[in-house]
């Protein structure tokens, strides 16, 4: 029973004074008093009847209705027989506290209301009883079906969202009503919470990737619905228990796009793909290295909910992106030698970098360590002092259609969810199944373009990269390691053996189209001592720099580590 249930009963003909938005309190009693402060004989969930004898002077309103609600009362209903009106101080204090006000009638007794209340309750308890008992049945029947029998028993149409705004279950909505139900759902101080007459509760706990339900007409501490958000909690539980096989099942695929060591064809097949299909792969990351899997197993949800995913090393091609919170070693061997312009669609990895992610473990071995940072809530910081676990989330997606414009929409309903942390995701082009690997590198490509633009929450597809990655890409790994040491070997070993940075001279000296005074300024050298670096390299790899050709070979070179 609630508190708004009493005010539609006839006989009874009680006015609400104030506490519209906390009529779905439910109603566990009925107490009479008429002490200053009833609190200490008050249980919790109680109809507080009161005829005002404790009221001398108005400034007596506020601590009776501060007591009721330390109490826990669910709301106070009062009447002022031959007296007129409940004094607006009365009023005022219980608008203040948040405490509903009812009025009662001078011709209906307060023993009438109690009884009525006592009436309710012992009637109401078989019919909960029985609800109950329905729900349970129907949480064996699959979510819709619970979903439906629960806004049965509720008498109000029920859905549950993801925190990216996907409807999981119950009837359809608009994308931008469900995006404004996730916004007051984390802008809620409290939960269960009903905001413009809607219940919002949380399915298990209000996390970045969790579930919440939706119940029309505010029903936020109704038995019924908070029985619900358990049952789904157990349905939600079922999906995450799905969702790790799944990550398990796609270890083979996941090293086989990320190593050489095996046929990303044959992997695909093992893992339900097509081989003569489109695929595509998209690549997640997350600034504090937490949540990346669940999250983008969460935005795949609607697009394709099977899709083979886990979590792999942080690679090359994005070790040295700012998307961190705190820099790994090879991120900070990076950040060292970096000096390339925000602006270009590219990221170079130093030696050390690339020489930390050849280091890491397999994508088997670092998916196990990575699921438990993000396994983390996503309020824990990372330890003082402490990186970022650099994992990058990966998925191979079947579908017709290009993704991008639903994670775009996706990420931004689910911003208020992330707490200030940075999400890129990068999107591979449509390849057919023998092609993954080079997918998987330029789904990479785009995070790391995706990490130069500086948005919080940035989607990028293998359309915007530079051409000459996606001519890389295509090439085998094993070719573009001979390439790269066949054209840098001679200066990779004096760099490595002088401790000098001769290929950061050369990188830069690239980036500023050969210009001495652009590239001297950028490495904040002079002019002189520039162009001794410059010789250096010239002399060390048997090349012309002057000369376009020798130009472009490098630079892919360079592309290709």
């Amino acid at each position: 029973m609630l508190v708004g249930d009493l005010l539609r009963m006839p006989d009874l003909r009680l006015r609400a004074r104030t506490g519209d938005r906390w009529l779905d309190r439910p109603v566990t009693g009925a107490r009479t008093t008429e002490l200053t402060d009833p609190g200490r004989y008050l249980d919790g969930g109680e109809l507080v009847l009161s005829g005002l004898h404790w009221h001398r002077a108005d400034a007596d309103c506020a601590p009776f209705a501060s007591a009721l609600v330390g109490a826990g009362a669910s709301a106070l209903a009062a009447s002022r027989a031959g007296a007129g009106e409940l004094p607006d101080a009365l009023v005022a204090a219980c608008l203040a506290v948040g405490l509903p006000l009812l009025e009662v009638p001078e011709d209906v007794s307060f023993g009438a209301v109690a009884e009525r209340v006592v009436l309710e309750l012992a009637g109401g308890a078989g019919a909960r009883l029985a609800g109950h008992r329905r729900l349970v049945a129907a949480a064996g029947e699959g979510l819709e079906r619970l979903v439906a029998v629960g806004a049965a028993e509720l008498g109000a149409p029920c859905r549950v969202l993801s925190t990216t705004g996907h409807l999981v279950a119950g009837p359809d909505l608009p994308q931008e009503r469900r995006a404004a139900l996730v916004r007051d759902y984390f802008d809620a101080e409290r939960l269960p919470a009903a905001v413009r007459r809607t219940a919002l509760l949380p399915v298990r706990a209000r996390s970045t990737t969790g579930w919440l339900l939706a119940v029309d007409g505010g029903h936020a501490h109704d038995p019924t619905a908070l029985e619900l958000a358990d049952l789904l909690a157990l349905e939600r539980a079922r999906v995450l228990r799905e969702r790790a096989a799944a990550t398990r099942a796609a270890t083979p695929l996941l090293r086989a796009l990320t190593t050489a060591a095996d046929d990303p064809a044959t992997r695909a097949a093992a893992a339900g793909l097509p081989e003569d299909e489109p695929l595509l792969v998209v690549a997640l990351s997350t600034s504090d290295g937490q949540d990346a899997l669940p999250l983008l197993e969460e935005l795949l949800a609607p697009l394709a909910p099977n899709a083979p995913a886990g979590l792999v090393a942080t690679t090359a091609a994005t070790a040295g992106t700012p998307i961190a919170a705190a820099p790994t070693a090879a991120t900070k061997a990076t950040k060292a030698t970096a000096t390339r312009p925000a602006t270009t669609a590219t990221a170079q990895p130093t030696a050390a970098a690339t020489a930390a992610v050849k280091a890491a473990a397999s994508p088997a071995a670092v998916s196990a360590s990575a699921a438990k940072a993000t396994a983390t809530p996503a309020s824990a910081p990372a330890p003082a002092g402490k990186a970022a676990t650099p994992v990058t989330a990966i998925a191979v997606l079947h579908t017709p259609t290009d993704p991008s414009p639903a994670l775009r929409q996706a990420l931004r309903t689910a911003l208020p969810a992330l707490s200030g942390r940075r999400v890129l995701v990068g999107v591979s082009s449509p390849v057919r199944a023998a092609a993954l690997r080079g997918a998987a590198q330029e789904a990479r490509w785009a995070l790391a373009l995706a990490a130069e633009r500086g948005a919080r929450a940035e989607v990028v597809t293998g359309a915007e990269i530079a051409p000459h990655r996606l001519l890389l890409a295509a090439v085998p790994d094993q070719a573009r390691a001979d390439l790269r040491r066949r054209l840098l070997g001679p200066l990779l070993d004096h760099d490595a053996a002088r401790g000098t940075d001769l290929l950061g001279t050369l990188r830069v000296f690239l980036d500023c189209s050969g210009s001495w005074t652009t590239t001297a300024a950028r490495l904040h050298v002079h002019v002189n001592t520039l162009r001794y670096r410059v010789g250096r390299v010239e002399e060390l790899l048997g090349v012309d720099l002057s000369r376009f050709d020798h130009r472009v070979d490098l630079f892919l070179a360079l592309q290709a580590g």
